[in-house]
């Protein structure tokens, strides 16, 4: 520690300062479901988030030693760098944010890292074989793999609770499914600091390699295992709710089977990643989940106006948070005042982000599942709702018995003339 320089001091809280984006951008992939069900209040259900990722963070470091030894040749890379590399990702974080789209976090930081590695020492410092294999195949597998398991998941939920019979047993049913969400997004919560905070501890390793505090290799001190496991918790817990809105209930409407099948397919797909090393998008798998739970069900339908919006910001990460990287780490080579223009111009954007958002803030009151505001149906839901059947006729005779009552006093013959 009494090595590290101003710079490198620098580079590490604005390291934090991504991992505490990451936290209040991504509570939506554990928490979105369980709230817009009513299986937790929001507030609960943030706090609950918060202590587990907290406890992933201490779970593994491989996700982070692909980070810090795997996508960016460390021989001659510049701590100018991770900090350019950083400035891209938090502003797409926080634009992505204001908007309430679901966007990737890893992959911003991926784009601004792989911008700025270019931009200082060309296209040889990037291991392609790395991007590729590890961070492009997953992006692409994640959400499809997460998709048909929850739903497929879902149909077989659907299949074996629909033997369930009587008003008793349904209720009970939906408790135990209720119960089942919180356990599942539990587990959502712990892949998610097994597998996103690791992605700042890979940051700030990267950086102390580079200023020469640590050797080429080294895994996380556990200092840096704790303030990235505080930072990403801190996030979490203060609650995205902008994107947990859009998760909820903005994508597809879910019922407590739904978001059960779809959480614990996302969890163990974002679980097995970890384990290997693949650095995937848990906002890309818990997506996909939720798209899957969606169809599963029998009239079930996505919103796919926001669904494409969606993947077209999915699409734009890497790009856009490389071009920040890019442009920052170009201000970074001219010296030290680089450096404070990049620092300011951070500070100032990411100022004005938040200026716009309190024009029209978004609180947990607005995520609720009574009267929450969900976007309106689209075209499908509109299309379905037409075409919907009539009452049944069954019916029919009882309203008519109820609005025309039979007539007061003796009926007298029409047919027989009345006597004088």
């Amino acid at each position: 520690m009494e090595h590290i320089t101003l710079l490198l001091a620098i580079v590490i809280v604005t390291a934090l300062v991504f991992d505490f984006t990451n936290g209040f951008h991504d509570t939506a992939n554990a928490m979105a479901t369980t709230i817009s069900t009513g299986a937790l209040k929001p507030k609960t259900a943030v706090a609950m988030s918060a202590v587990l990722n907290l406890v992933g963070a201490f779970l593994s470091v491989e996700v982070a030693k692909t980070i810090s030894g795997g996508i960016i040749n460390e021989d001659g890379l510049r701590t100018e760098v991770i900090f350019a590399a950083l400035v891209g990702a938090i502003l797409w974080n926080l634009l992505t944010w204001l908007v309430g789209l679901p966007s990737s976090s890893s992959h911003a930081l991926f784009g601004g890292l792989i911008g700025a590695a270019v931009m200082s020492a060309g296209w040889s410092s990037v291991d392609g074989g790395t991007v590729v294999t590890k961070v492009l195949l997953p992006a692409v597998a994640a959400p499809v793999v997460a998709g048909l398991a929850a739903l497929l998941a879902t149909k077989l939920t659907y299949r074996i609770g629909g033997k369930v019979t009587g008003g008793a047993q349904e209720k009970a049913t939906a408790k135990g499914y209720r119960a089942g969400q919180i356990a599942s997004a539990g587990l959502v919560s712990l892949a998610h600091g097994t597998n996103d905070a690791q992605k700042t501890m890979g940051i700030i390793t990267l950086a102390l390699v580079t200023g020469g505090v640590l050797s080429p290799g080294s895994n996380p001190p556990v200092w840096v295992i704790v303030s990235a496991g505080l930072a990403i918790a801190l996030g979490t817990y203060l609650g995205g709710w902008r994107i947990i809105r859009t998760m909820g209930s903005g994508l597809t409407e879910l019922k407590p089977p739904q978001g059960f099948a779809a959480q614990t397919s996302a969890a163990t797909v974002i679980l097995a990643s970890s384990h290997l090393g693949f650095s995937l998008s848990t906002t890309q798998s818990c997506s996909g989940a939720v798209m899957g739970a969606g169809l599963g069900r029998k009239g079930g339908v996505v919103r796919w106006s926001t669904a494409t919006r969606m993947f077209v910001a999915w699409g734009l990460t890497l790009p856009a948070a490389g071009l920040v990287g890019a442009g920052a780490e170009l201000l970074t080579k001219q010296g030290t005042w680089g450096v404070v223009v990049v620092a300011a111009l951070l500070v100032a954007g990411s100022g004005a982000i938040w200026m716009l958002s309190r024009r029209k803030p978004v609180g947990h009151d607005d995520v609720a599942p009574a009267g929450a505001d969900a976007e309106p149906a689209g075209v499908v839901t509109t299309a379905i709702a037409a075409v919907s059947p009539p009452p049944t006729a069954a019916a029919q005779p009882h309203d008519l018995t109820a609005t025309i009552p039979a007539p007061a006093g003796p009926v007298t013959d029409p047919a027989r003339p009345a006597t004088v």
